[in-house]
């Protein structure tokens, strides 16, 4: 790309705010304007909370009014003072309280004179609940979406394959029932946590967490949810000898289910493993990172298989973790080797979780393997190349 380009950004999430999609935006931010772009952010943080951003951050824009229509005004107040020649919406259907003036707004967008080119990024293809017996209203409004955008971005195979129609339906993911008129590109997403140059010494973390040298510490890194795998995960380490201990790195439920989740959870995490488990709640990601590396093993139980779009994964490897997954549901590019890259599991159920936990606590050379594994894995996965594959698409519009 030869010249410089405006880019607005368009999240509900961003940090401080916890969410793995906020997250996202602020380092592909970071990444464009390291190679030369000008980049703002429209997102529904508070104005009291942006004092937190760096130089090295794009300029944010805070709309305050919630996720409703009151969205449409602000995307278009923010145009008319940053006027971006692309407009790159970051969709996530519960990070907009299911509401539908997000899935409307290209419709918008495409009536503005000298309008920008629009770009959704789907981080996940839930459909919005919207109301009890809406199934076609909710997969109308997902449609309108997609197929009023310019270019479409998903992070993983699995999404591109059931755009593509590849996919059994789903009343609970979108499933085109034909096809898109929008294109559709994969690109990757990478770690939001990025290893320090210089980390504290794991000695140092684990004795602040009251963690002996001799034990067992195992991490789970990530926000609550049913298809994450902690109840399993729990239940493995219930099991195991008292040596085990369990480091939830986050553990933050934002959304309603979430919350009911960690709500089931609690019981077992206050009763026979009281003293095992340690919860960190959120962390700036210079600690996650500390706590990351203070771990012997991550162990992260998808319900649904490991995948790229997955932070956490991407973290651990980034990490050089030894870490324990479920196989992926669909192939990966690249490819996630068993006993290579990380040791994979066909399901998320318990004793096959303690069996690998206490293979992988016991193996000190396989846990060398895999973390050399993880790091060569990860190389994949950098900001500075999804950067330039975004500038590459964004060229392909204009």
């Amino acid at each position: 790309m030869t010249h410089s380009l405006t880019i607005l950004l368009l999240s509900a999430e961003y940090p401080p705010a916890v969410g793995g999609v906020g997250d996202y935006t602020r380092q592909l931010g970071r990444a464009l304007i390291a190679q030369g772009q000008r980049v703002a952010v429209l997102t529904a943080t508070t104005a009291a909370s942006l004092a937190q951003t760096t130089e090295d951050d794009a300029m944010v824009l805070p709309w305050l009014r919630g996720t409703g229509w009151s969205l449409w005004r602000a995307a278009q107040r923010a145009i008319a003072a940053v006027q971006p020649e692309i407009v790159h919406l970051q969709y996530q259907t519960g990070a907009y309280a299911m509401h539908p003036a997000i899935n409307l707004l290209p419709w918008r967008l495409r009536r503005v004179r000298q309008r920008p080119r629009i770009v959704v990024t789907m981080h996940d293809l839930r459909v919005p609940y919207l109301l009890p017996k809406a199934d076609r209203l909710r997969h109308w409004v997902t449609w309108r979406l997609l197929a009023d955008a310019d270019a479409l971005v998903v992070t993983n195979a699995e999404d591109a394959q059931r755009l593509a129609g590849n996919a059994r339906p789903s009343r609970a993911l979108f499933t085109p029932r034909r096809a898109l008129p929008t294109p559709v590109q994969v690109i990757p997403i990478a770690s939001n946590i990025v290893p320090p140059r210089q980390a504290p010494h794991r000695g140092v973390v684990r004795q602040r967490l009251n963690v002996a040298p001799a034990e067992v510490l195992i991490a789970y890194f990530g926000l609550l949810s049913r298809s994450k795998g902690l109840r399993e995960l729990l239940l493995a380490v219930r099991d195991l000898p008292a040596r085990f201990r369990l480091l939830i790195i986050g553990g933050d439920a934002p959304q309603p289910d979430d919350q009911r989740y960690a709500r089931e959870l609690q019981p077992l995490i206050d009763g026979d493993l009281r003293r095992r488990v340690l919860v960190t709640g959120a962390l700036p990601s210079h600690e996650v990172s500390a706590h990351l590396l203070a771990a012997d093993l991550v162990v992260l139980p998808f319900a649904d298989g490991a995948s790229y779009r997955r932070g956490s994964l991407l973290a651990a490897l980034t990490h050089g973790c030894p870490t324990i997954t479920t196989a992926p549901g669909v192939p990966l590019d690249p490819p996630l080797q068993d006993g290579r890259h990380a040791l994979l599991l066909p399901t998320p159920e318990p004793q096959a979780l303690r069996d690998a936990i206490e293979r992988l606590a016991a193996d000190e050379r396989l846990r060398a393997r895999l973390s050399a594994g993880a790091r060569s894995l990860a190389a994949a996965f950098t900001w500075p190349a999804i950067a330039a594959r975004h500038l590459e698409l964004y060229g392909t519009i204009r």
